[in-house]
């Protein structure tokens, strides 16, 4: 059974004691998409998708993973659930491909395994490895083993907690492309602390901090529409005190950035710095440096969990 919407969470909340890891919490990722999962650490990333893998059940709320309830169907998630943790556990004393046999055991795979395990192996760049015992590969390569594993079973959703967390550049840019390519036909939803990711390889970016979600939306929209704000860097030549600045009709807020130079946030930015010239002009001070730019997602993303923190 292959469904539209293949990650429903309705309410999902976990406790540790008196403390809400996750605070009901709410969302659906679409078969297709590829979902960013951020928040700074604690925020409640990797408890959510141990419960939506059903490896940690919800104090309350629900999950459900092509149409089946995590809690009431947990065999039938996980056949249908690839999961690449955060702290990656693997058999050190297992060499690459009697993992993945043993792997592809555990999830009863029918037809020729080891086709399917030697395009894994290649698939994942393990080509050159695969002869080793897991425990001699570096952090990168043991990340590959991971991810080989996690989707051995060809599952329909894939969770993926930091999936290049300890690999080099040019492996980074191999493992982005392959989880691209596997993303056109099915649900991806990888949490990572790297912008540059996101923004490759991102339809959609929910952001989560102190266990509730504070952004929910595609990137662009998000720069633009919850919480853009654009930013007017200022340099004087002169001290300027923060009052005189503050009274200019087009920004929202002011920031003393040291060496004279001021941080300008405004909605209009255009208008603000013609307001600057003849603010300037009018009280004689002179300007050497005056540059306009809008934020980052990564200035969304620390607005946003500074904002809720």
């Amino acid at each position: 059974m292959i469904c539209a919407m293949s990650i429903q969470v309705k309410g999902l909340t976990r406790l540790y004691e008196t403390q809400k890891a996750v605070d009901n919490i709410s969302f659906e990722v679409k078969k297709g998409e590829i979902t960013g999962f951020l928040g700074p650490n604690g925020a409640g990333k990797s408890t959510t998708m141990k419960m939506i893998t059903g490896y940690l059940p919800p104090t309350s709320g629900t999950a459900l993973v092509c149409g089946f309830d995590v809690a009431l169907k947990p065999m039938e998630v996980r056949k249908r659930v690839g999961y690449l943790p955060e702290a990656n556990p693997l058999y050190f004393e297992m060499y690459v491909r009697e993992y993945l046999e043993f792997s592809a055991g555990i999830h009863k795979l029918t037809g020729d395994r080891r086709s399917r395990i030697e395009e894994m192996i290649s698939l994942t760049g393990l080509s050159k490895e695969a002869h080793k015992k897991i425990g001699a590969l570096s952090k990168g390569y043991k990340q590959r083993v991971g991810l080989a594993q996690a989707m051995l079973h060809d599952p329909e959703v894939l969770i993926l907690d930091e999936p290049t967390s300890g690999l080099d550049p040019n492996q980074i840019v191999e493992i982005r492309d392959l989880i691209m390519n596997i993303g056109r036909d099915k649900t991806v939803l990888l949490s990572t602390h790297i912008m540059q990711e996101v923004q490759a390889m991102c339809s959609r970016v929910i952001i989560i901090n102190n266990g509730s979600i504070v952004a929910d939306d595609t990137i662009s929209q998000l720069q633009q529409r919850n919480t853009r704000r654009d930013v007017v860097f200022v340099t004087f030549e002169q001290p300027i005190e923060s009052a005189k600045l503050a009274g200019l009709k087009h920004t929202t807020s002011v920031e003393d950035m040291g060496g004279n130079q001021w941080k300008l946030v405004t909605t209009e930015p255009d208008a603000l710095r013609r307001e600057v010239m003849q603010w300037a002009l009018n009280n004689d001070i002179s300007i050497s440096a005056m540059q306009a730019q809008t934020e980052s997602l990564e200035d969304v993303f620390r607005t946003l969990t500074k904002k809720e923190a």
